[in-house]
């Protein structure tokens, strides 16, 4: 476990790194900001629906909002590190962090430090990072630790509706879509946003991870 863990967080949740043959993630910090913007500033033409910062001052509030949910228990935010290159390529994170109220003894509850269910969402990569191991390994690291380490029922994953690159990206990992939420939340372009919610449930959780392995060894 991470000696960044406060008193109050839980024991289970705290900032770790998780990595694997072609990727690092490691949790996130005022002191990426240089390399998280570097990242950015390539080609933008995938960012059109998703939130990336495209200044040194939008890229310190980027930074300071993923903390500031951290420190409140929401959220566990990652800078993500080719390993090849050892360059910041982009970042993820999970993102609402539920902890259920159970009937005392139940025997769904894990224990009160872990969480039940977790979103992996707000991921971006830079062009030059997209279509290469990066993505379905940080995915495959994210979801090992959500099902084995916490444990959780439920991984969900989200993204416009209107995003059809993303859809395809998520259906790929093996979740299932869930339906549209309408009128979900704010969406990077001013709007409001239409969510296409996706999940993988802890039962689905084996076979898609013997698929992501699979395609990683291709």
């Amino acid at each position: 476990m991470s000696a960044l863990a406060t008193a109050t967080a839980p024991t289970v949740v705290v900032p770790v790194v998780l990595e694997g043959r072609w990727v690092r993630l490691e949790p996130l910090t005022e002191a990426h900001a240089p390399a998280l913007l570097a990242a950015a500033s390539g080609p933008r033409d995938t960012y059109g629906l998703t939130l990336v910062p495209g200044t040194a001052a939008e890229t310190e509030a980027y930074i300071e909002t993923a903390l500031g949910e951290q420190a409140a228990r929401r959220s566990l935010p990652f800078a993500t590190v080719d390993r090849a290159t050892g360059r910041v390529v982009g970042s993820t994170r999970f993102l609402n962090i539920e902890y259920w109220t159970w009937p005392e003894g139940n025997a769904q509850q894990r224990g009160v430090e872990r969480p039940d269910v977790v979103e992996i969402g707000a991921t971006w990569l830079a062009a030059s990072a997209q279509r290469t191991p990066i993505n379905t390994e940080a995915k495959l690291l994210m979801l090992t630790h959500a099902f084995e380490r916490w444990r959780v029922h439920r991984v969900s994953l989200m993204t416009d509706a209107r995003n059809q690159r993303s859809r395809n990206a998520i259906l790929r990992l093996g979740a299932r879509f869930d339906g549209v939420l309408r009128a979900a939340r704010p969406a990077s372009d001013g709007t409001i946003r239409d969510t296409a919610a996706f999940s993988i449930l802890e039962a689905e959780w084996p076979p898609i991870r013997a698929k992501l392995q699979a395609r990683l060894t291709q």
